[in-house]
């Protein structure tokens, strides 16, 4: 069976372009592959935080991992933080990747602009470290966004390179970019990714968000010119993005859909139906969500359990890669 890995950062809370984007497709994946899914908190230290809220997020993404779906009798569930391994094999890998291929990483410049005044290191070497998760558990297939396939392609090349200096030691990965849902827009700005760290909260919906809140945003959601419900991504971003979380969230065609409201002649009445359809498929997630938070200690059994599991096999491929290398 092939390996996935995949994780979220607990910088926040979750909204529907990360559930729809990633999360959805996961509980998909775990039928008929080996998963590793992993609440990434060194990742979320790369970028300003609060330290109390940074636990409470790692808690709740754990928990919406378990209500989307994600189970722990199939999968493996666990913290970044609570297998060292992940940093030790950052740091070997640090030594064989290039300064200039970090240089060109896009996140790399994208939060750079957004945090001007916290520019450090981590965020430098933020894709190594996602390297590192990747590598150390064997994994065949990354998951990811289009934003995040140049960090895959350089946890690629750094296996492939370890591999030609010391020897056969890392499988190659593959990302599996999701094209429809892979990117799902801000709600006040088509034109942009959908993000916790927008400064409008009416770009994003949180899964968390009552019904009367998701109403209120799809409700004022930017629109484009005309009144015809269209997937045309170039002249029609706005109505594009309404329709892809439309189809996600009902599991209908976007073709379907089109041709459901052929006759409308304003996006009033298809705004109003895309809230509902997102209310309807949110209301057990959350119930779930929910009761799995009055059990915290439930949560932490799982995500303990799930990171000596996880060691157990990242483990081995460490001390594989410290044996090529020389290391006594």
């Amino acid at each position: 069976m092939k390996t996935v890995f995949s994780g979220v950062r607990p910088s926040g809370a979750i909204h529907l372009g990360n559930y729809l984007g990633a999360i959805k497709n996961w509980v998909e994946l775990q039928k008929n592959y080996q998963c590793v899914f992993c609440v990434v908190d060194y990742h979320a230290i790369t970028t300003p935080f609060s330290p109390k809220e940074l636990s409470q997020n790692a808690l709740e993404t754990a928990a919406t991992y378990l209500a989307a779906g994600i189970d722990p009798k199939q999968s493996l569930i666990f913290v970044q933080s609570h297998n060292p391994d992940h940093t030790e094999m950052a740091w070997i890998l640090n030594t064989i990747a290039r300064i200039p291929e970090l240089e060109r990483m896009t996140q790399f410049k994208e939060k750079s602009e957004e945090h001007k005044s916290a520019i450090n290191m981590g965020l430098f070497d933020y894709p190594v470290l996602m390297a590192a998760d990747i590598l150390l558990y064997g994994t065949d297939i990354v998951p990811v966004g289009e934003d995040q396939e140049q960090h895959v392609e350089l946890a690629r090349t750094l296996a492939r390179r370890f591999n030609q200096t010391f020897g056969e030691t890392f499988k190659i990965p593959e990302s599996m970019v999701r094209k429809e849902g892979a990117r799902i827009m801000g709600l006040d700005d088509p034109n942009k990714k959908m993000s916790k760290s927008a400064e409008s909260s009416l770009n994003y919906i949180v899964l968390t968000d009552t019904p009367e809140v998701i109403k209120g945003k799809i409700k004022k959601a930017v629109t484009d010119s005309g009144s015809e419900i269209k997937y045309n991504p170039e002249n029609k971003p706005a109505i594009s993005n309404l329709l892809t979380i439309y189809s996600l969230v009902t599991d209908k065609p976007i073709e379907q859909l089109e041709k459901d409201y052929k006759d409308h002649t304003s996006y009033a009445d298809f705004k109003k139906d895309v809230a509902d359809a997102v209310v309807e498929f949110l209301t057990p997630f959350q119930k779930k969500f929910n009761d799995l938070l009055e059990k915290p200690k439930e949560i932490k059994k799982i995500l303990e359990d799930g990171a000596k599991e996880a060691r157990e096999i990242s483990e081995k491929t460490l001390r594989e890669a410290k044996k090529k290398m020389g290391l006594i």
